[in-house]
């Protein structure tokens, strides 16, 4: 848990470096991270200005439900439709407090694309790698099409995979506590996790 903390500045950095639209994955990638780099270089910009472009970009190239549903695996059909709306809306604020807590935390670090695979018809894994002036940490994106676009549904740091990591989590609060207890913990942690200093 602790390396996933480590590395969520890791992920925050590379995880807008693509968008949702037709084309290679490789292509979406490469396409936003100019745009999302830009952003957090930007100095005319303060945090809560970068916060809510980088929300645009993250409600864009995301798919919410099947991050959602793979994150909770098997217990997802325990949730009612309601509960599993309302899970993936507090899910998301869960991931977009984590990362707005760390823009503050950007040095420079730039993506590199080192390559992309198909995992099926329609879904891709593409490799790349943050650079900082020490290392080069790999990232993989795993991406569905959708609709004709390319949404993601899995970060995978250093062979950490942000689906696994919170299944695993979720699965233990299951295993002592009713699925509207789970919805309430995460209501609970959007909101205190709401403006909490960045941790390194």
């Amino acid at each position: 848990m602790k390396r996933l903390l480590v590395g969520f500045m890791i992920l925050f950095i590379s995880l807008f470096c693509m968008t949702a639209f037709a084309g290679t994955a490789t292509e979406a990638v490469d396409d936003t991270a100019n745009e999302v780099i830009a952003v957090l270089k930007n100095k005319s910009l303060g945090t809560a200005a970068k916060k809510e472009r980088l929300e645009v970009i993250y409600k864009r190239m995301f798919d919410e439900v099947e991050l959602s549903r793979l994150s909770l695996g098997r217990n997802w059909n325990k949730l009612t439709a309601s509960q599993q709306q309302e899970f993936v809306q507090l899910f998301r604020k869960t991931l977009e407090n984590a990362y707005a807590n760390k823009i503050t935390d950007y040095k420079d670090e730039k993506v590199k694309i080192t390559g992309e695979r198909a995992l099926s018809a329609d879904r891709a894994e593409v490799q790349t790698k943050v650079i900082s002036a020490s290392k080069g940490i790999p990232v993989l994106y795993r991406l569905k099409l959708k609709e004709g676009k390319w949404k993601v549904y899995d970060v995978v740091i250093e062979n950490v995979s942000l689906v696994q990591n919170y299944r695993a989590q979720f699965r233990e609060i299951l295993m002592k506590n009713s699925p509207d207890q789970l919805i309430e913990i995460l209501r609970k942690k959007a909101i205190s996790d709401v403006g909490k200093p960045s941790r390194n």
